[in-house]
């Protein structure tokens, strides 16, 4: 692993039996970069996708076609990052309708709460041995520059918020409270969590780096049909079941930008992970 930042962290600001409990809330992810000369690249945000033979565009219907936003190549990934349901083959392709052919003209937009809108964003399994064509991007639609991608492999943080987090510092505590009211020796922590997670990037895997708090509760809320204040059981529950696939950022290189450079966040649950159920993977965008 490249990158231990977080263990370092919780080494030089938590008392011994806190350290342990954070340490082990870490996962591995893999962290996307442009990629420099001579290395090999893993992922590509815009261009033109390779599709299955015969296959059409990705569609909104009765809303217009999606943009392509990027392309990862299982095959090379580093696999110190990835947890072992992650396909070892083949290609995952990301589409999302970010409004360049709006047919329905009325500003419509992907919402996780919302399961009409789920159409709106869709990941793609290309299994290695399926005979693909490049696809030429509609005429409709205006293709984002191709920005190749390597890989580094580091660790990653849960949000402070998620309960795993809250039961390992704070014991049965539901919420955390007012910094001024955290127990004292949890509070050079809090400080230097927040000075060091200031990088948002892309990234497969491991835990969300999210702008506006976590990105499994407003998951977990569409999951339920319902809104629930962060700390109820049954959030809790649900958010724990769903783990990040990508996160996408915005990038000037790639002409990208997600509202006000935010970013884009594909998640799905483990089992659906395991059995290449990308058509379950559920997207949210936080700018």
């Amino acid at each position: 692993m490249t990158d231990e930042r977080y263990s370092r962290l919780a080494a030089e600001h938590l008392p011994a039996d806190l350290a342990e409990r954070w340490t082990a809330l870490l996962r591995p992810c893999i962290r996307l970069r442009r990629v420099a000369d001579g290395e090999q690249a893993v992922a590509a945000l815009g261009g033109e996708p390779e599709l299955p033979a015969g296959a059409l565009w990705p569609e909104w219907p009765g809303h217009g076609l999606l943009s392509f936003i990027a392309s990862v190549r299982c095959a090379v990934l580093p696999r110190a990052g990835l947890t072992a349901a992650f396909p070892q083959d083949g290609t995952l392709l990301f589409f999302y309708f970010d409004g360049q052919d709006d047919n329905a003209d009325d500003g419509s937009f992907v919402s996780p709460y919302d399961p009409e809108t789920w159409a709106g964003a869709q990941v793609l399994y290309v299994p290695g041995d399926t005979p693909v064509f490049r696809a030429e991007t509609p005429q409709e639609l205006e293709p984002y520059p191709q920005v190749e991608l390597a890989a580094g492999v580091e660790e990653s943080a849960p949000d402070l918020w998620l309960p795993q987090v809250r039961e390992a510092l704070l014991g049965d505590g539901r919420h955390w409270p007012d910094l001024r009211e955290t127990p004292a020796r949890l509070r050079p922590f809090l400080r230097a969590f927040r000075r060091l997670r200031t990088r948002i990037d892309h990234q497969i895997g491991g835990h969300a780096v999210p702008v506006q708090g976590p990105v499994e509760y407003e998951i977990a809320n569409a999951a339920l049909g319902s809104v629930h204040s962060w700390g109820t059981p049954v959030l809790d529950r649900e958010a724990e079941r769903w783990v990040l696939l990508v996160q996408f950022d915005s990038d000037s290189d790639a002409k990208m930008m997600w509202g006000d450079t935010g970013t884009l966040y594909w998640l799905i649950r483990p089992e659906h992970l395991a059995t290449h159920r990308f058509d379950q993977a559920r997207l949210t965008v936080q700018c």
